[in-house]
């Protein structure tokens, strides 16, 4: 049942003591439910698969959106696309027959695929927010396309060289039917717990912690930058400004306004998926740790439960994404009304924004006399 090529004695031992006490084969979950978890996923892969592939083929028909954002955010899409190929559709057909049917070598192939694209979307998410924190907080915007495309490059290594040690064996993994795929099982090897711990801080912890750390900086910053432009507006006297005055005055007042407009809701798309980010990989994170430190939990009656649980939830991120981008990032909700059929487009076709109207250089940097956010 376990798959572990170092220390197979061990836990062959271990799953003895529990023999008696737990059905490996058995599940608390009723038939009905594990059906409707599965056609649940099943869409999800659907609404995943076809929304970040709209998106990743709207950065790649048209030159104008492939700013450095929008690769990164292509690339999110990307990691996502194969997350819901690669590991998404196994899971679903062994929630729905409660037994793994494609072997241990693949399972063990299939979790580190799953922890490789997840890492790969976290590291896109953690460059994001960085480069929002360098121009709001830095006033520097120095990501250009192919620096995005060099990082892009490295965290690809990167998450391969975090997540490729699974599958050579350096931590204990269990083959379902304990779980609905192969997940990080309960081990008292310091080398393997060792190893749990770095794949989750990788994962969750450390992104999580930058990223707060960024958001609540960039808050501050346009806290700052919102009390300085009121404080210049209240000192200014009306009375002593000429007509040449008083309009350079509403310039730069609708400046300001339109300054803080874009600040505001280009932040407020990345909050939102960062929110999205912490809702749903929380509980895997505790979870994994429980798993490979807590042998009550591993080998409780509820472990099933609570895998099926929070691997939906983790899964629940890739369709969020997309839906998110259309939501909130009025390009990507044009361009995907371009894309659909004529007799589908209810909405009327928006004429094409061949370039950028705003850039943050000219939005975020400023000097300390000007009444920009």
């Amino acid at each position: 049942m376990a798959c572990n090529s170092t220390s197979m004695g061990t836990y062959e031992h271990l799953l003895l003591n529990v023999s008696n006490t737990l059905d490996p084969g058995a599940t608390p979950l009723s038939a009905p439910l594990r059906i409707s978890l599965a056609i649940m996923m099943l869409l999800m892969i659907v609404v995943g698969f076809l929304g970040n592939t709209v998106v990743c083929i709207i950065v790649y028909q048209r030159p104008a959106m492939r700013s450095a954002i929008n690769l990164l955010l292509a690339t999110l899409a990307f990691s996502d696309i194969m997350l819901s190929l690669c590991c998404m559709p196994f899971t679903a057909i062994t929630l729905i027959t409660v037994r793994w049917h494609f072997g241990d070598h693949f399972c063990r192939l299939s979790a580190t695929l799953y922890w490789f694209f997840v890492l790969e979307g976290v590291a896109i998410l953690l460059i994001i927010s960085v480069d929002r924190f360098l121009i709001i907080v830095q006033r520097q915007d120095k990501l250009n396309p192919r620096r995005a495309k060099m990082i892009i490059a490295a965290s690809w290594v990167l998450s391969f060289c975090i997540s490729a040690p699974s599958f050579t064996g350096w931590t204990f993994m269990e083959v379902p039917a304990r779980a609905p795929q192969c997940v990080l099982g309960y081990t008292e090897f310091p080398a393997e717990r060792a190893y749990v711990v770095t794949l989750v801080v990788a994962v969750f912890f450390a992104p999580f912690g930058v990223m707060l750390c960024s958001y609540l900086c960039i808050l501050n910053t346009v806290r700052k930058n919102a009390v300085r432009v009121h404080n210049q507006s209240d000192s200014l006297d009306l009375r002593q400004l000429t007509g040449a005055g008083l309009r350079r005055l509403r310039r730069q007042q609708q400046q300001a306004s339109l300054d803080l407009s874009f600040k505001t809701k280009a932040f407020t798309t990345i909050l939102i998926l960062f929110v999205g980010f912490s809702l749903c990989w929380l509980p895997h994170s505790v979870y994994s740790l429980l798993s490979a430190f807590s042998r009550r939990f591993y080998y409780s009656a509820s472990f099933y439960t609570t895998s099926t649980c929070v691997l939906w939830l983790s899964y629940l991120k890739s369709v969020f994404n997309p839906i998110v981008y259309c939501w909130r990032i009025k390009k990507f909700r044009e361009a995907c009304i371009e894309l659909l059929p004529h007799t589908f487009q209810i909405l009327p076709k928006v004429p094409e924004r061949i370039q950028r109207k705003i850039q943050p250089s000219t939005v975020y940097v400023c000097n300390e006399n000007q009444s920009a956010v």
